[in-house]
C-alpha cells in the first residue's frame, strides 16, 4: 500500500467523492473508479469552438457584402455558445466607434434574422451588410450609427433589409501601429 501522507483513511474517500463531484471520475458498480477522459472542469479547462472569418462588414456606409471565409478563429464557448450559429467578420470604418467597434476589430456576430431593441446588428440592405445599432419606430427601422464622426447619418428602412445577425462580442484590433 502506498503512503500519501494523511493522517486518515476517510482523507482519500473525500477526495475521491470531489474528483467524481466534478466529473473526473466515475464509481462504476463493482466499487472500482473509472477516469474521465475528457471532464468538463469549468473554468480550469477552456472549451473553444472554431468560429469561421467570413471577410468584412462597414461600420459606415454599407459595403457589399461578400462571405468568403478567410480561416476559423478559436473562440470560448462561454461566447459563442453551442447551438447557434456564429461567424466573425473585421470591421472598416468610424460608425460604431463609440459603441466600442473600431477600424479593424473583428466582430462576433449570432446568426439570427432578428433583433431586439438597441441590438448592434449587422443588416444586410440591398446586398449590402453594415453594422448599426436597431431601433423599432412605427412603420420603420432606424440602424443608427454610434459615431464621433457627425458624418454618419442613420438609416432609416421599411422592409428593404434584413437582419443578419446580432453582434455578441468585438475584439479589439490587436494589429494596430
Amino acid at each position: 500500500m502506498v503512503d500519501l501522507g494523511y493522517k486518515s483513511p476517510r482523507s482519500i474517500q473525500v477526495i475521491l467523492e470531489q474528483l467524481q463531484e466534478k466529473g473526473v471520475i466515475k464509481k462504476l458498480e463493482d466499487g472500482d473508479y473509472h477516469l474521465v477522459l475528457n471532464p468538463d472542469l469549468g473554468s480550469m479547462h477552456a472549451q473553444t469552438i472554431n468560429i469561421p472569418l467570413v471577410g468584412v462588414v462597414a461600420c459606415g456606409a454599407p459595403m457589399l457584402a461578400e462571405e468568403n471565409i478567410e480561416g476559423f478563429i478559436p473562440v470560448s464557448t462561454s461566447l459563442a455558445k453551442p447551438g447557434a450559429k456564429h461567424y466573425l467578420l473585421h470591421a472598416r470604418g468610424d460608425s460604431m466607434d463609440k459603441a466600442g467597434i473600431n477600424e479593424g476589430d473583428l466582430v462576433l456576430v449570432r446568426q439570427q434574422p432578428t433583433a431586439n431593441e438597441g441590438d448592434k446588428v449587422v443588416a444586410l440592405i440591398d446586398g449590402e451588410a453594415t453594422i448599426k445599432e436597431f431601433h423599432r419606430a412605427p412603420n420603420m427601422i432606424i440602424l443608427k450609427p454610434k459615431s464621433s464622426n457627425k458624418e454618419n447619418k442613420p438609416i432609416i428602412l421599411t422592409d428593404d433589409f434584413q437582419v443578419q445577425g446580432v453582434v455578441i462580442a468585438t475584439i479589439p484590433n490587436l494589429r494596430k501601429e
